[in-house]
């Protein structure tokens, strides 16, 4: 199933601004990449009638929160800012002639010269590496549906939920089904992991969503398109399991989503609140295992919409067909495979695959000198370009059931050994 979707009626985002005048930022107070430039004739003649009738005063500086300011060879002086929020912003910044002293951006280290540093760091995601043809589930829809009433919350006569929970078994493609959705909505996500959810220092994790969460705003408003938060695994950061302990990040991260979604357009990362600063509305998809281990009033119809996640016999059997495609196995062997082992997930299906790799990469390691110093060796031949080629194992059914065979017997002996209780039988007798 191919998705196509066009956001251009959905937002109109401004131009970028590059230079306005200075009496302009107060409309623009969080916009990190502007640079300003403005003529200061008349502020430099009001000084000089004050020097000769008072005492000399210390010159004033066009902004208080500005990096850093000098001359040009105009003589008018230009004003280089870096915002608070840079350092989570797809930006570069750098130091160009007339911005900076001439001393350091001149002739002798070139006028481009970035003397100061490349700044650059990318915390969107961008899905390139998605190639071919692959299948969306109808049911995932859901997503386009959630993202798109949330751009348009403002002409809508309804409560609509800022986050969406995906949740399901494990392995079932929750998170790259949802990454088809973004490509093919041409979305570009801001990304995040369970694991940043704890840090040593108590409040980290909630500064770092709501910065990631203007990112996404910024997003939109800079390169005018959609953007989403998204955070995966998120019940592995914030679930209760057994006995474990709630820390201090655990509480801020809940509470910083429960703000966002009262809250979508007003989000401060701890500096004063300013009458201007208005975000755009940035809806959040989170997914999970088990979503009854987190915190209830999170997790409440009015804040999040659920969405449960357990792919059919048709689904899986799309699925693995568009991943076995190239591979020349017909839909009809792809449902043998499927119904040879049933009750796996998705993930069960690539493994199978990867399996039949085994025998074919030992022996192209053979060819290559044996497991003997093969470290040094191998990279020696891989400068020279002298590695033997890889031929890829010719996929069949037999291949792939055996290699089947092979994973449910190593599932089936985790389960059955649980070496763990035999280590700490001795301390049970104790």
């Amino acid at each position: 199933m191919a998705l196509l979707f066009n956001n251009t009626n959905l937002l109109r985002a401004p131009l970028t601004l590059h230079s306005i005048p200075l009496s302009s930022t107060k409309q623009f107070p969080n916009y990190s990449s502007i640079s300003v430039r403005c003529s200061s004739t008349n502020q430099q003649s009001d000084e000089v009638r004050d020097s000769d009738q008072d005492e000399p005063k210390k010159k004033k500086r066009l902004s208080e929160q500005s990096s850093w300011e000098t001359k040009d060879s105009d003589g008018k002086d230009y004003l280089y800012r870096l915002g608070a929020e840079a350092d989570n912003m797809n930006i570069a910044v750098g130091a160009r002639a007339g911005v900076i002293d001439s001393l350091f951006a001149g002739n002798f280290l070139g006028k481009d010269s970035d003397i100061v540093f490349d700044y650059r760091q990318k915390v969107t995601r961008s899905f390139q590496y998605l190639q071919g043809d692959y299948y969306i589930a109808p049911v995932f829809l859901v997503h386009l549906c959630h993202i798109v009433k949330n751009y348009i919350s403002n002409i809508l006569n309804a409560k609509v939920p800022l986050i969406l929970g995906v949740w399901g078994g494990k392995g079932q493609g929750k998170t790259f089904q949802t990454e088809l959705i973004f490509q093919a909505m041409g979305i570009e996500p801001v990304i995040m992991s369970a694991g940043e959810l704890e840090s040593e220092r108590a409040g980290e994790p909630g500064k770092l969503i709501r910065e990631r969460y203007r990112t996404a705003s910024q997003v939109v408003q800079n390169q005018g398109k959609m953007s989403v938060l998204m955070i995966n695994d998120i019940d592995a950061g914030l679930g209760r399991f057994g006995n474990t302990q709630v820390t201090v990040n655990n509480q801020i991260v809940v509470g910083t989503l429960m703000n966002l979604c009262d809250n979508p357009t007003r989000v401060s990362v701890g500096q004063d609140w300013r009458e201007g600063d208005i975000t755009h509305r940035i809806p959040i998809i989170v997914t999970g295992n088990d979503f009854s281990t987190m915190y209830a009033p999170l997790i409440r119809d009015g804040r999040m919409e659920k969405f449960y996640w357990q792919p059919t016999q048709e689904d899986i059997v799309n699925i693995v067909c568009r991943m076995y495609e190239k591979d020349g196995i017909t839909k009809d062997e792809v449902a043998t495979i499927v119904n040879t082992f049933p009750n796996q997930a998705l993930d069960f299906y690539g493994a199978m695959r990867s399996r039949t790799y085994d025998q074919s990469i030992l022996k192209w390691v053979e060819d290559s000198g044996g497991a003997e110093d093969i470290g040094r060796r191998f990279l020696r031949q891989r400068k020279k370009g002298e590695l033997p080629v890889f031929i890829p194992p010719e996929q069949t059914l037999e291949a792939l059931i055996e290699s089947g065979h092979s994973l449910t017997k190593e599932q089936m002996l985790i389960m059955e050994s649980k070496l763990s209780k035999e280590y700490m039988k001795n301390m049970d007798e104790e």
